[in-house]
């Protein structure tokens, strides 16, 4: 990888998920050193769909029916980024903060995004810590399962898939590949980093039991827990990953896994049953070329957002029971003497029925799913140009679609064209 999208990528982790202040514009300050950073994109996108299949899900982001063509103006995978953060040294201990603000490109009519674009607020943390003994994070951040699945995805500087559940971004490969780290509130370690291998274990707050079911006034409706908070634990997160290099060939391979007990809500027994998902990836570079490949199980955690969809209610008692889910992605990336970068990937999400569930579709009868999302997959082809080390311009095609218990299946055709730009 050329050091102008190293540069890029850097920055793109950076507004993602830094654990201390950065270098973007640093401003010395007395006893701290103040940092600017984060990024602005904008991209123009043009999508075609097809289909009369009708697949629910409780975040909305699989592919629509219906035979249209629409076009839009947004933010690609990642919003746009400001970020404020601060370090220094003080009682032999590395102390930092970050906080950040994200606020959307999209006009309020556009691709179906609200609140011209809306504005987010992904970050809010600090961290202390020294190299000798590793670091501390206390406060909202990227969280610590599935983290490196989003961060090695190619369409983090571009668009991917756009999910009406997305709000002021798009998907990315979020639900076409894998499952969202989100933003949570969080404490964490992370170990010092010994000769290439380093662990972060944490707590972070707990997701909701959020399903789709078939019901006695609607064949779509949403049924969710009334508090993440009562009778249900933290959430346990963990990873570890192994950085090398060996003469012109890097990469890092790593694992990552959530747990927790459900909230109480949609007929889940208190503190029970434990919703679970672990993943494996490696990512390799040699000679301009990149090679990634990444896959998850889960169970009770859904295959989009983390909570949704991940049970559902059986035809046989009306006991809810949890659905398994599983996918992944490869991805395949080469950067050309112009300092181009062309990719292509590929990936799917599944879904299956919990225990008792059946393909049928009566309205309400519960039980009978045969319209809930089964599986997402989504083929990418992307350009990725350096205009300056800090800029880039960014082309995107997708071909992704959204099938449902029954194998009925929607399509969508998708180009996009922009640019993002880091400081």
């Amino acid at each position: 990888m050329n050091k102008n999208i190293k540069l890029a990528v850097a920055g793109a982790v950076l507004a993602l998920s830094a654990t201390a202040a950065n270098a973007g514009i640093v401003i010395p300050a007395g006893d701290w050193s103040l940092d600017v950073s984060g990024n602005v994109n904008t991209y123009a996108q043009w999508i075609k769909s097809s289909g009369n299949a009708t697949v629910l899900s409780a975040d909305g982001t699989a592919v629509a029916s219906g035979h249209n063509t629409s076009n839009g103006f947004g933010n690609g995978l990642l919003p746009n980024f400001l970020s404020v953060g601060g370090s220094t040294r003080q009682n032999d201990l590395d102390v930092s903060f970050v906080i950040s603000i994200q606020p959307g490109s999209a006009h309020r009519t556009a691709l179906g995004v609200g609140a011209d674009g809306g504005i987010n607020n992904r970050q809010s943390f600090i961290t202390f810590g020294d190299k000798s003994w590793g670091s501390v994070k206390v406060g909202k951040d990227l969280g610590i399962f599935a983290s490196d699945a989003i961060l090695n995805d190619m369409t983090l500087l571009g668009v991917g898939a756009s999910g009406a559940g997305a709000a002021n971004t798009t998907l990315g490969r979020i639900g076409y590949g894998y499952i969202y780290a989100d933003w949570k509130p969080q404490i964490a370690y992370t170990t010092p980093n010994f000769s290439g291998f380093q662990a972060t274990v944490g707590i972070a707050q707990n997701f909701q039991a959020n399903t789709t079911v078939m019901s006695q006034a609607n064949e779509s409706t949403t049924l969710q827990s009334t508090s993440s908070l009562t009778n249900a634990s933290p959430a346990y997160e963990g990873k570890a990953s192994y950085s090398f290099a060996a003469n012109d060939v890097t990469g890092k391979v790593w694992v990552s896994g959530i747990a927790q007990h459900t909230a109480n809500g949609v007929g889940v027994a208190m503190n029970d049953p434990v919703a679970y998902a672990g993943d494996i990836g490696a990512n390799v570079n040699f000679a301009g070329f990149g090679l990634t490949g990444y896959y998850y199980s889960g169970s009770g955690i859904g295959t989009t957002g983390q909570g949704l969809d991940g049970y559902g209610v059986s035809t046989l008692n009306g006991a809810i029971g949890a659905r398994d889910s599983d996918g992944g992605y490869v991805q395949a990336t080469y950067v050309l003497p112009t300092k181009t970068k062309v990719g292509i990937s590929w990936g799917e999400s599944n879904l299956d029925r919990a225990s008792g569930e059946t393909t049928g579709t009566t309205a309400g009868s519960y039980g009978q799913v045969g319209y809930l999302q089964k599986k997402n997959e989504m083929w990418t082809a992307g350009i990725y140009h350096p205009l300056t080390k800090h800029l880039n311009l960014v082309a995107e095609y997708n071909f992704s679609r959204s099938t449902n218990q029954l194998d009925q299946e929607n399509k969508a055709y998708s180009g996009n064209l922009g640019a993002i730009l880091f400081f």
